[in-house]
């Protein structure tokens, strides 16, 4: 076969160990590989690229992706996705293997509906599919959060004050909660567990009058206002508050070893089932086994937070 691959949407430390996985099984199995560049507009405009073993050498530890990303409104459009399956027909290209989130998973449900072959492989920093426990990005983003939070606590120790980090995460809390247990902060708010702004503040007051010289709030994105809520804190709590808010850098650096193994496993066992004649599906790990379930089951199901971890951090706060 002839196999392209592509990555779409936000970028993720971790997306170019899984094109060279894909790339080298792809031709360790006997197929040609094709990268797509900049995601889907790169399908639409027909911006192929043969790869070979060499085109993936020494990219296991970069950041992004050497192939390129975007967003690409214009493919909830029927002509716009049929002119991106014409370009592959006639560059003989037989399968897709799509990395990103769920708006790549939309665009790769869409193309299965149209008839043409796609795997897709979960890659987000945000951890918000279903059916996968991990996504690749996850843990190098949780890495570069928990680090961030060391040093933010450093400093928020040495001047008595209550430090906001507000992190990524889109719509789900795995990154505010995983931080949140890895760096001891006493509150976590996600969107799966809406903070109390009162409670929060008379918690804090307590911390204050026991003689605690700082507090950590963990909080994901698009919950609140976080500059206004440190006012909020300054004012009433006792405690200076900080907000601060990561932003890009949480999606950049080079992948850990966990994300590079990981996007091993996932690119590699989307070839075999490309191989095997299976497509239309999304890989994802469970269990620490490579699963795969339809995009329809992906996109439809409810992404469960990480209940358990949250539990814990409230038990050794």
């Amino acid at each position: 076969m002839k196999i392209a691959v592509l990555t779409s949407g936000g970028d993720a430390p971790g997306m170019n160990p899984a094109i060279r996985a894909v790339v080298r099984a792809g031709i360790n199995s006997g197929h040609e590989v094709y990268a797509v560049m900049d995601g889907y507009a790169g399908l639409v405009s027909g911006s192929f690229e043969k790869m070979s073993r060499k085109s993936v050498s020494e990219i296991l530890a970069k950041g992004g992706t050497i192939i390129g990303t975007a967003r690409l409104k214009e493919f909830n459009k029927l002509e716009v996705r049929q002119r991106a399956i014409n370009n592959m027909k006639e560059a003989g290209i037989d399968a897709l293997v799509a990395i990103g989130g769920d708006g790549t998973y939309r665009g790769a449900k869409a193309l299965t509906e149209m008839g043409f072959p796609v795997v897709g492989l979960p890659g987000t920093i945000d951890n918000d599919l279903a059916c996968t426990d991990y996504t690749i990005g996850f843990h190098t983003a949780l890495e570069t959060i928990v680090d961030a939070i060391d040093k933010i606590r450093d400093t928020s120790s040495s001047h008595q004050r209550c430090s906001i980090v507000e992190v990524m995460g889109r719509y789900c809390g795995d990154l505010a909660v995983s931080a949140g247990l890895s760096c001891g902060a006493e509150f976590i708010i996600t969107p799966e567990h809406p903070m109390n702004k009162d409670e929060i503040i008379e918690r804090l007051k307590v911390h204050k009058s026991e003689g605690r010289r700082n507090a950590i709030i963990v909080i994901t994105e698009n919950v609140c206002n976080v500059h206004e809520f440190a006012e909020e804190i300054t004012q009433q709590s006792g405690f200076a508050c900080r907000a601060t808010v990561l932003g890009y850098v949480q999606r950049g650096g080079s992948p850990c070893a966990e994300d590079r193994i990981l996007a091993g496993r996932m690119g590699a066992y989307a070839v075999d089932l490309l191989s095997q004649g299976i497509s239309g599906v999304a890989v994802g790990i469970q269990n620490s086994k490579m699963v795969h379930y339809t995009f329809d089951e992906v996109l439809s199901t409810p992404n469960e937070s990480m209940q358990d971890i949250y539990e814990l951090a409230a038990k050794i706060r």
